[in-house]
Formats: structure tokens, sequence, C-alpha cells
């Protein structure tokens, strides 16, 4: 059988440039291509780097997030007037798989894949194919390893991504962690080390939604990884930061930086969508016990929640700098489809826009409360600007000096002048420039 797997082009946020495409390859399609590459022809083409070729396969599958649904909808259409049988996968269809138009696809498969695509296959060979799937409970063990060595690593600038689980144990409103059909499972410890193996290199990207959902299995990961030498970055929920065995413990073994979640300064904002393990008043202490450890902090904030007002900017920048936090991801607030907050949105009347492709968090798609649609929009932009400007980076230069030179190439050549790096990606490969980036950010380690 001939099996295809589509990756469609993601949205460029005003602030991204072709970097962002060729960022990291798609871990969820590469788990599937090891499922079945044995004993199927397998071939993986991701939208954000080739253009899709529209021949005959007979099976396709597409991993669809929300804003891709609309493309991911033309692109199966085309593949279907060839009688080519296509299944819609990927985290939009597990949370909504309700706001699929009916037919638009031949399977939606609800969950993950090692729960679903061995039936689909089957079925498909049987000519018993069903319209849904959907994937029981997962344990670590059943969570089947990347095929990294499938990659054409010169298209990408880190191929260095592992995940050490599935989900997250907290459910923030606004994310897709509070839907319904998501869980969390962390994956065997030996199996993680392997994917580490795998991928060659001792810079490694955890790129789980919490790598520190499971403290207990976390430390017990952190003493396994220990006398491998590495150098990684994870996210957390900030109630990582308050757990002092933890972070020695991430230090200990080659933490640069930890991505965190802060999403607002103001307690009532925070307190809105339920992010429980965020305190407010507890915040300063967290950043002071990371930057002690040589830690950088790539801070993430969500603007327009319910306590936000045009204040927010200049406050939030004004802590930002203060507190030197290294790298700031800005969202406006996004009321995915599937979510507590879109339901709860939704029936307060305030969704603006079905337009699913404006649903990346660079769009205003429903109605604020605290200030108008254009103000949200424009103190998001003013915000990437000021934190990116030349005096904000010479203002937040780290105090400990061991993240600095890492901290200088991400300001600088991603987000400051990231158009030039992408031009020199273009020329010398990405993968050449990623690993160029790896090896003067760790000199100092």
């Amino acid at each position: 059988m001939y099996i295809k797997l589509i990756q469609p082009k993601m949205r460029r946020r005003p602030m991204d440039t072709d970097i962002k495409l060729h960022m990291a390859p798609p871990l969820g399609l590469l788990t599937i291509v090891n499922m079945f590459r044995q004993e199927h022809k397998v071939v993986l083409e991701n939208e954000n780097i080739q253009p899709i070729t529209y021949d005959k396969p007979d099976l396709v599958g597409i991993s669809v997030t929300v804003d891709t649904l609309p493309d991911a909808i033309k692109i199966a259409a085309r593949f279907r007037k060839k009688g080519v049988k296509v299944v819609a996968g990927g985290i939009h269809i597990t949370t909504a798989a309700e706001t699929v138009p009916a037919g638009a696809f031949d399977v939606l498969c609800v969950g993950a894949a090692e729960g679903t695509w061995r039936d689909i296959v089957q079925d498909l060979q049987q000519g018993k194919l069903k319209e849904i799937y959907r994937c029981k409970p997962l344990s670590g063990k059943d969570i089947v390893p990347p095929a990294y060595d499938f990659l054409k690593k010169s298209e990408y600038l880190y191929c260095n991504v592992v995940h050490t689980s599935r989900g997250c144990p907290f459910r923030c409103d606004f994310c897709y962690n509070s839907a319904k059909e998501r869980c969390y499972v962390n994956r065997e410890i030996k199996d993680v080390l392997a994917d580490i193996r795998a991928v060659g290199t001792k810079h490694i990207m955890f790129i789980d939604d919490n790598f520190a959902g499971d403290p207990k299995w976390t430390k017990a990961f952190l003493r396994a990884i220990g006398p491998l030498h590495l150098r990684w970055n994870a996210a957390v929920s900030l109630n990582a930061a308050y757990d002092t065995e933890l972070l020695d413990l991430m230090a200990r073994t080659g933490c640069q930086s930890l991505f965190i979640g802060f999403e607002s300064i103001d307690p009532r904002s925070v307190s809105g969508v339920h992010k429980v393990q965020n305190h407010t008043e507890r915040y300063e202490e967290a950043i002071a016990a990371i930057h002690r450890r040589g830690i950088m902090i790539n801070a993430s904030f969500v603007f327009g929640l319910d306590g936000d007002t045009p204040e927010t900017f200049p406050a939030t920048l004004d802590w930002i700098v203060r507190n030197r936090i290294e790298t700031v991801t800005s969202h406006i607030l996004t009321p995915y489809p599937g979510t507590a907050l879109y339901d709860r949105m939704k029936a307060q009347g305030r969704i603006i826009s079905n337009d699913l492709r404006l649903y990346n968090t660079a769009h205003v798609v429903y109605k604020p409360l605290g200030m108008t649609r254009k103000e949200l929009y424009q103190g998001y932009l003013w915000m990437y600007r000021e934190i990116y400007s030349l005096k904000n980076i010479a203002r937040r230069l780290p105090v400990h000096p061991k993240p600095r030179a890492a901290y200088l190439l991400f300001n600088l050549l991603y987000r400051r002048y990231g158009k030039f790096t992408d031009h020199l990606c273009q020329l010398v490969t990405y993968e050449r420039i990623g690993k160029l980036a790896e090896l003067l950010s760790g000199q100092v380690w």
C-alpha cells in the first residue's frame, strides 16, 4: 500500500519569517511513518518546505491544526477527486471534530495515531473503512518513536526535537488541554533515551506541552540523562520553579532555557482562565530562582484576557525589562474550538469570526472586554517591536554570564534581524545555520 502523509502550510504571524516554517519537523507524522514504513510505501510532504504532489496514493493522511483546516479540506478534495481515501487527524480533529464539515474527509482520526492508524489501514485493506476512529487512553509503553532517520535534515533548522510525554495535567481554559479528548501520559524513560541517541546531538529540545507535568517522573528522567552531558531546552508550568530539587537537577543536567506560560501579570486575567498553577505574586521569586542557576526564560504572554486593558501592554513591557526576561512569545487570546474558553465565549455571543484561518493567535476573533479590537491588535504588535528593540535587548541582557551568547543569538539573529538570517539559511541550508547556532550558544557550557 502507498500511504502519503501531509503537513499543510502554516500561516506566518506578523513577526515571523520563513525560519518559522523550517523550524522543526512534524513529529506526529514521523510517528506514523515509523508505524508503517516496514510494510508499506510511506511518503511525507511538508507543505511548509515543499509543494504537495497530487499523485494517486492508496491513502492520504493530513495533520490538521485549527488554522489549517480550510486548506486541509481543499487538499483533501483534490485527492478525493482521484478516488483516494483521505484521513484527517491532528490536534484540531482530536479536540474539535464537530467543527469539521460533513463529508470533507473520508475519515476523522480522534486521538493518538498509535491507537487509531493500524485499525484505519487494516479496515481500508478489508474494504470496511469507518468515518471516525477514536483512540482509547494510551500508556507510555504504547507511544511509537518518530522516524528521525526519514528526515531531510537540510530542510530544518532543528531536527533535535524529542517529546517525553503527551498532553498536560493542567486544564487552562484557553488551551487545547482543556478539551475532553486530551490526556496526559509520560513515555518510558528508556524510550526517550533511545530517541536522544537517534537524533545524534548533545543539544536536545524537549517539545512537550509540560516537561515537568509529573515532577517525580521528570526527576528520574533528569538523573538518567545526567551522564549524557546534554544541553537542553523545554517547556514547563510555572510551579516547577518552586521545586528546588527539580531546578537544581535541571541546572546540573544542562538546561539552557525554559518556556513558561506566565500569560499575564494581572491576577484577575490569570484567574479568569483557570490558570491555577500561576500565582502572580510569586512570579519574581520564580524568575530569580531560575536565573540564579544560569537558565534563560522564554516567557509566553496572552493579551486580551478579560482583565486586560490598554495599560496592560506598557505595564507588561516594564515588568519584562525589569526582570530581564530573555525571550518573549506573545499571543492574542484565541478561543480554539473544543476548549472551555471557546464554549464560554460562544455562549456569551462574543465570537465574531468563524474564519478558522484567523485562529493562529495573531488576529482578534472575539469581542474583548477591556479594550477595542483595534487596541488589542495594535498593542500586540507594539509589544513585539518594543521587546526586540535594540534598546530593550540591551536592557534585558542576562546578569548571569552563562546564557549571554544564546540570548544574543536569539534576540538579534532570530527576532531582530530574522529576515537576514532566513536569507542566510536559504543560501547555506537551515541545518547548517541551526548547527552553528547550537555551537555558538553552547560554548560557555
